[in-house]
């Protein structure tokens, strides 16, 4: 399982509208293969500030899998006219303790 982690800084004052379009766009993202799960978490301390996690099966299932996909092109125009700036996405690995 890979963790995908993105922090998404939305332009202000867009926050509600950027929340109502992340719940239309979690249906896209879900339906992708490789796909597991998602959350959106908002920043308590920062207004516009939202953490995305998202686990996929594998690395390929997000980067080529679900980027290459023509439903990305639909999420890329729900959601990504509200960052501010472009979010850096990082993937992550469980590291067994």
């Amino acid at each position: 399982m890979i963790l995908e982690a993105a922090m998404l800084h939305v332009k202000l004052g867009l926050e509600s509208d950027f929340e109502a379009a992340f719940q239309n766009a979690s249906s896209i993202i879900s339906s992708s293969n490789g796909y597991l799960s998602h959350e959106l978490h908002k920043c308590i301390e920062v207004p516009g500030k939202y953490l995305l996690l998202v686990r996929w099966e594998n690395l390929e299932s997000h980067t080529i899998g679900f980027r290459g996909s023509s439903e990305y092109q639909d999420w890329k125009k729900l959601l990504h006219h509200f960052y501010e700036p472009f979010p850096t996405v990082e993937h992550f690995e469980q590291v067994e303790i």
